[in-house]
């Protein structure tokens, strides 16, 4: 056996060409993944077989292959574009005597450096210890045995089993920090309700342009990178897109294809904010020739957090790469299915907030209401909500107010105050 290195980021690539295309991954990606986390590529091995090595993964001849690679270039890793097993990644690092990472290990780490918040800290460590609970049994041949020595001998468990125990606890209580901040974004999301705002997610592969469309429509300074998972933490900000609709506008972490099970896991709490929102709008780099498998694995993941039926716009962005004019493209019944625009640029900007516009004053009502003088209090309530744009008191003392205000709202505010439908319908809706 062996100690493995503590430090260092040289790394050995290695993909394989399977002829199961669930199992196939594209290397390019896998390049981008590996340059977000930091290593430096020394080699890329490419290979194909018709169904993976179950002891290397890779077969024997490649195994040896990449340890005489390992042994010249001194690589301190070798990184797989691929699922391993706890055995086959244990076999790899005995025979090669260097770390073996293999892709999903390498999504958590990129992941691990990425977390910014408390909250988003605590999912990746999750996840990290729900995969980690899985490879235990290492390169360590200490872990089998029992403690002993002075002071060391413990109540008949070995170190293994210790050490699975102390994981467990670990996972307890991060669960238990994480309901806590799962009740605070509840919370959060309840207030929102009332406040009868509608929330707008932005969703898409990693990489496709959502924070920077999320800065140019709400003015903010989300951190923007050309990389792969630059946006972990999700991010809402209130929005006006004209006089009459103000939203909540969602950033949020990026999806990829074969997105570790764990991290959809320990990430269900930042992608409820997706799940229950209004609208989605998926994002989609118009420039990726690999675009059509991007948006079978963004449909793919919004089934998973059961977040595929509620309704949604494609955003077509990046479209200044490739010279393609700013348009919105219509289903049967006029409703906007896709938006062609640039975030870069800001061309087709107008076609989106005149969409999200069109899209919410379906359900507004806009007209006028005369109200009683003792019906002051409805006058109150309708300010309350931000429904009134104008109001002028006529001779008789009569409340004349110019509203725009949700449906929902008029429903609402009849049945809380008891009075007629009619009394609160705006008379250019009647």
């Amino acid at each position: 056996m062996f100690e493995r290195a503590e430090l260092g980021n040289r790394a050995i690539l290695v993909h394989m060409d399977t002829s199961d295309e669930e199992r196939r991954e594209d290397l390019s990606e896998f390049i981008e993944l590996v340059t977000s986390a930091g290593a430096e590529i020394l080699h890329t091995a490419t290979s194909s077989r018709h169904t993976p090595d179950p002891k290397y993964f890779i077969g024997k001849g490649k195994a040896s292959e990449i340890k005489q690679l390992v042994s010249e270039t001194k690589a301190d890793l070798v990184l797989f574009n691929h699922a391993l097993s706890p055995s086959q990644e244990r076999n790899l690092e005995a025979l090669l005597q260097c770390r073996v990472l293999d892709r999903t290990g390498l999504i958590l780490d990129i992941f691990a450096q990425r977390a910014r918040s408390f909250e988003g800290k605590l999912q990746v460590e999750l996840a990290q210890l729900r995969h980690l609970s899985t490879r235990l049994v290492r390169g360590w041949t200490h872990l089998e045995r029992q403690k002993g020595g002075i002071g060391l001998r413990g109540p008949g468990e070995t170190q293994l089993e210790t050490d699975r125990r102390l994981l467990g606890q670990r996972i307890k209580q991060i669960n238990k920090r994480l309901e806590k901040v799962r009740k605070q974004r509840e919370q959060g999301r309840q207030s929102r309700r009332k406040a009868e705002i509608p929330t707008v997610s932005l969703v898409g592969y990693t990489n496709a342009g959502k924070s920077t469309l999320f800065n140019v429509v709400t003015n903010a300074d989300v951190y923007v990178q050309d990389q792969l998972f630059a946006t972990l933490d999700p991010t809402l900000r209130k929005v006006k897109i004209d006089n009459d609709v103000e939203l909540i506008l969602a950033d949020t972490v990026g999806f990829i294809r074969h997105l570790p099970h764990d991290l959809v896991e320990a990430f269900r709490s930042t992608l409820q904010e997706t799940s229950e929102a209004h609208l989605l709008l998926h994002v989609i780099d118009a420039s990726d020739e690999n675009r059509d498998s991007q948006i079978e694995e963004v449909e793919s993941v919004l089934e998973q957090i059961q977040a595929d039926r509620i309704q949604r716009i494609q955003i077509m962005n990046k479209i200044d790469i490739n010279g393609v004019e700013p348009r919105v493209d219509y289903d049967s019944a006029g409703h906007a299915r896709r938006i062609w625009l640039s975030a870069g640029t800001g061309d087709g900007l107008d076609l989106l907030r005149n969409e999200l516009a069109g899209f919410f004053k379906k359900e507004m009502v806009v007209g006028q209401i005369t109200l009683l003088p003792a019906q002051a209090r409805l006058r109150a309530l309708l300010f309350e909500l931000g429904a009134v744009r104008h109001e002028i008191v006529d001779q008789s003392g009569h409340y004349i107010l110019d509203v725009c205000i949700a449906r929902t709202d008029i429903h609402k505010l009849a049945r809380r105050e008891n009075v007629s439908l009619e009394v609160l319908l705006p008379v250019a809706a009647a």
